[in-house]
């Protein structure tokens, strides 16, 4: 049976950077949400264009679309030994129908890792990013700051702080996370599948953990 792997954690517990090392280690696909909603919506598919109408309206994609949407993506051939779901479930009602479109694959989620970070840590981690507008290169003013302070140092370009990661905007994308996605944490450990990680400590710590659970996974 193929085990699709959930990733929960808030914004700036570290998900991107070990959603790439789970997937290279592992091979499979990082599934993530985003990325899909993009490529229908340029691609201009029949989903994509059901999509954009919400959007334009200023409304949210409503579930069955999005799931719509997901259920292609996990159906294509790369998937067929799982793959590691980024940014979906979102919602214990997107978990339920999550669920009952990999019983149809005679498939299941196992297991859920959930990056804990306290809040504090969050805001610290995403409010010290400042990035150069021209490369694109971040900066961190604690973790890895420029040679010149609020200077690239590729090609001394000012470097800027984006809307989402001044300090009051951290917060908030914190606060909008604890409301809507957590409740998945009570869900899946429920379901006995939820695995808690410490995301504090170091990135090759986190790693070495996730890929120990995953490991004992049957």
């Amino acid at each position: 049976m193929a085990h699709f792997i959930v990733l929960l954690g808030p914004p700036g517990a570290g998900k991107g950077t070990q959603a790439k090392a789970i997937c290279e280690a592992l091979g499979i696909p990082h599934v993530s949400s985003g990325d899909i909603f993009r490529e229908h919506l340029s691609k201009q598919t029949e989903l994509g264009k059901l999509a954009d109408g919400y959007i334009k309206c200023g409304q949210l994609v409503p579930d069955d679309v999005t799931i719509r949407m997901i259920g292609d993506r996990l159906k294509q051939p790369d998937c067929a030994n799982g793959a590691l779901l980024d940014g979906f479930p979102r919602t214990i009602p997107q978990a339920q129908a999550l669920d009952d479109l990999l019983a149809k694959m005679d498939a299941k989620v196992n297991p859920v890792i959930s990056l804990e970070v306290p809040a504090e840590v969050l805001v610290e981690r995403l409010s010290g990013r400042w990035t150069c507008p021209t490369c694109g290169r971040v900066y961190h003013e604690k973790h890895h700051p420029p040679r010149q302070a609020g200077v690239c140092d590729v090609d001394g370009t000012a470097l800027i702080q984006r809307p989402d990661d001044q300090p009051e905007t951290v917060r908030q994308r914190i606060e909008v996370y604890r409301a809507q996605t957590e409740p998945l944490v009570d869900y899946y450990r429920q379901k006995d599948v939820l695995v808690r990680v410490d995301g504090t400590q170091s990135i090759e710590a986190v790693k070495q953990e996730i890929l120990s659970v995953l490991a004992g996974v049957q």
